[in-house]
């Protein structure tokens, strides 16, 4: 028989039983308390080593390494210290970060990564850091970019080379079929055309609207990269999905300078889409009058008919647009 404590004297066994669970629940509770409060300490730190990167104190950087800050932690949207760094441009707090152990490829929610980050800001210098630390190339964020199709958009030529150099794929594509050389031709970055189609950049790649960079660039008027295209041997005749050719995009935006270099260039002044319509068609329904003329003396012929059996005078005539309608009559006078 067991030897009766004091304690056992003073309380029924049941008592104590319930006096054990709640000590051990005492104990619980205290732990998960000391783990909460450590893991806030923690997330502390993480915020203080991130808003020290925005603003490049590497001092206080280095104290809160040394204190155990979690280098890698990201915010809400998973961005690091790291990147936040190189979208502030501050090479010496990035090497910092890398030195210390940054990871170089962590990702945001939207897969974002420090490369990535570096190429929209349009920041060499880091680039060149983040390629020497072994950054991936062809990381990709969700909406399929990778950082040359960055760096070509916003005419980067410098980190385009970087990231050629590093084996960037120039044929690569993004969700809607893009690749590096279109995404420069939309938006007018000749200085890079060059580089991309020596690097590998397929000139007859199309993308979801069966676009190529040369339709493109013909599409937004951007005449020195229809020119850098069509010196590397872009096709003047290619086709878009509606079956339209640089010819008639240039014409039905207006753009007589383009519309006179595609011509010369070796243009089909009567080549008809899909619907039948021409270059001259184009222009006159969408009233750009001015293309009428570089057209009609490019060999543009007012007497061909569209699917629905008009020639160009009488759909400027359905379309109210006098002024064509006068012009295409003087030429058919001529």
């Amino acid at each position: 028989m067991p030897t009766e404590t004091p304690l056992r004297a003073g309380v029924g066994e049941r008592t104590l039983q319930r006096l054990h669970a709640r000590s051990i629940v005492a104990a619980l509770l205290l732990s998960g308390a000391l783990f909460h409060a450590l893991a806030a300490a923690e997330e502390d730190l993480a915020r203080e080593l991130r808003l020290s990167a925005m603003i490049g104190d590497t001092e206080t950087i280095s104290s809160l390494l040394d204190q155990g800050a979690p280098i890698n932690e990201g915010n809400q949207f998973g961005k690091t210290a790291l990147m936040m760094a190189v979208e502030a441009d501050d090479l010496p707090t990035v090497s910092l970060l890398l030195d210390r152990g940054a990871a170089v490829n962590a990702r945001t929610a939207a897969g974002c990564t420090a490369l990535t980050f570096a190429a929209e800001g349009g920041h060499t210098g880091i680039s060149a850091l983040l390629l020497e630390h072994k950054a991936y190339v062809h990381d990709r964020t969700r909406s399929g970019w990778d950082a040359l199709m960055i760096a070509s958009r916003y005419g980067i030529a410098e980190m385009v080379q970087q990231l050629l150099a590093s084996g960037a794929d120039p044929k690569a594509a993004d969700r809607d079929g893009r690749t590096a050389l279109m995404q420069a031709a939309e938006k007018g970055e000749a200085g890079v055309i060059a580089l991309l189609v020596a690097g590998g950049a397929e000139l007859e790649s199309r993308d979801k609207e069966g676009d190529t960079a040369l339709l493109i660039a013909a599409d937004q008027g951007h005449l020195d990269v229809a020119q850098a295209l069509v010196h590397a041997g872009a096709d003047l005749h290619a086709r878009d999905l509606t079956g339209a050719t640089a010819l008639i995009l240039a014409a039905g935006r207006g753009h007589a300078d383009m519309v006179s270099r595609l011509l010369a260039w070796g243009g089909d002044a009567n080549a008809q889409d899909a619907q039948g319509t021409t270059a001259l068609m184009e222009a006159v329904a969408t009233e750009h009058n001015a293309v009428l003329r570089p057209l009609l003396e490019g060999g543009a012929s007012a007497q061909l008919r569209d699917g629905d059996n008009r020639t160009a005078a009488e759909i400027a005539r359905a379309k109210g647009n006098a002024e064509a309608a006068d012009i295409l009559a003087a030429t058919a006078s001529e």
